[in-house]
């Protein structure tokens, strides 16, 4: 069934969709990272190659362009900075992609992250793009940090939002309704300009529960090393854990973000496992496997989107101990999969994470409650027809593959 008309959003294809034959309508997705796209993105664009679009991927690219490229894909490497502040650059970066922008002539674009939403909805305004999806997946560092640097960028940000995200043909993709509130309140945009789908979604064939690994339970906290992921607070009540003697190990599993204003740095991580506090490994590729060897998952964030991290534990069967905030709490729910803390409390945190080591039944029935939230409203494959039906709502027609436009 087709969605109904909205305002603003065209009915048919646009011209730019004519004479590509049976390559269908034409996606290009903006993503800073490589990695970020193969990560969080890439089952979508998977759905949309086989809904029959052209996917393109333009990315800084780094070790996942073979990958990228494998599945079909083209991959335009692009070197638009995500912690870059230097004006002339990022106005060099807006024109690049406007060029770029001019040149594939996308049917819709799909942007990711405030950067991307921000300069390339510019673009996209400067090139007459008629369909613009704008994914803010968090408020990131401008909205949740408190230093000079973020609240001087807060005014002049959202001022820019207000312009680009209320344009002709976008809409606002956003992960939980408490960012929906927030952009509403702000008055960066209105409700009928916002699709939430929440997260990109896990394989559930992949991220399959397993029997408890044998030894002192492990909680793990996967994620990038940033201070507002909560890692300071974990390494803190790590610290209370160990004086108290609790039989359970902390692990830190992925790298720090030197784009990112709230990166952790490696001599810091390296000075708690000195300490002997808890472990820390790099990222790897690998997540069900790190996974499988542990037995609680750890995310006292500040505020997320919607965490793919404790998706994938959830889906692999573990109890999750996160904070009460937003994005958090859409796959972390109280008493159910999940024990709920106050954010930045480290008492409270260390009190829940020695719970959950301490009593085995309790884990293995609040992992069982996640796999089952998994698997009723979090599947790849939900999300991922969730997010075409959007395409499908702005373009306000389908690509057929294999047929003549």
């Amino acid at each position: 069934m087709t969605a109904p008309h909205k305002p603003g959003i065209p009915r048919s294809p646009p011209p730019a969709a004519a004479g590509r034959g049976g390559k269908g309508l034409r996606i290009l997705y903006l993503v800073t990272e490589d990695w970020a796209f193969w990560s969080h993105r890439l089952a979508v664009a998977r759905g949309a190659r086989d809904a029959g679009f052209e996917v393109v991927v333009a990315a800084r690219v780094r070790e996942h362009g073979d990958l990228i490229r494998g599945e079909g894909f083209r991959l335009v490497p692009i070197s638009l900075e995500r912690g870059g502040r230097n004006p002339l650059r990022d106005a060099a970066a807006v024109l690049d992609l406007a060029r770029l922008y001019a040149r594939e002539k996308p049917d819709i674009v799909h942007h990711v992250a405030l950067k991307p939403v921000l300069y390339g909805s510019l673009a996209a305004a400067l090139t007459g793009v008629p369909a613009v999806v704008n994914a803010l997946t968090g408020l990131g560092y401008v909205y949740l940090s408190q230093d000079r640097a973020a609240q001087f960028l807060r005014l002049p940000v959202g001022l820019l939002l207000r312009f680009l995200l209320n344009r002709r043909g976008s809409r606002v993709l956003l992960q939980n309704a408490d960012d929906a509130r927030l952009l509403v309140g702000e008055r960066l945009t209105t409700m009928d300009r916002i699709a939430i789908i929440r997260g990109s979604g896990v394989d559930p064939e992949r991220f399959t529960p397993g029997a408890q690994a044998p030894g002192v339970p492990v909680a793990v906290l996967a994620s990038r090393m940033l201070w507002d992921k909560g890692v300071g607070e974990l390494a803190a009540a790590a610290r209370i854990l160990k004086g108290r003697g609790a039989p359970v190990k902390i692990l830190l599993f992925g790298d720090p973000d030197p784009e990112n204003p709230a990166s952790i740095p490696v001599s810091q991580l390296e000075a708690w496992v000195d300490e002997g506090i808890l472990e820390w490994h790099p990222h790897t590729r690998d997540t069900a496997a790190a996974l499988r060897a542990c037995h609680i998952a750890v995310l006292p964030s500040y505020r997320e989107g919607l965490p793919k991290g404790l998706l994938e534990a959830a889906a692999m069967g573990l109890p999750i101990v996160a904070t009460d905030a937003p994005g958090c709490r859409e796959i972390a729910r109280d008493s159910e999969n999940a024990i709920l803390v106050p954010v930045r409390n480290v008492a409270r945190l260390a009190d829940a994470i020695e719970r959950l080591a301490r009593d085995p039944t309790l884990r293995r029935r609040m992992g069982q409650h996640g796999r089952e939230i998994v698997e009723a409203s979090f599947t790849e494959s939900a999300i991922v027809a969730q997010t075409l039906d959007l395409y499908r709502e702005m373009l306000g027609a389908w690509p057929v593959p294999g047929t003549e436009a």
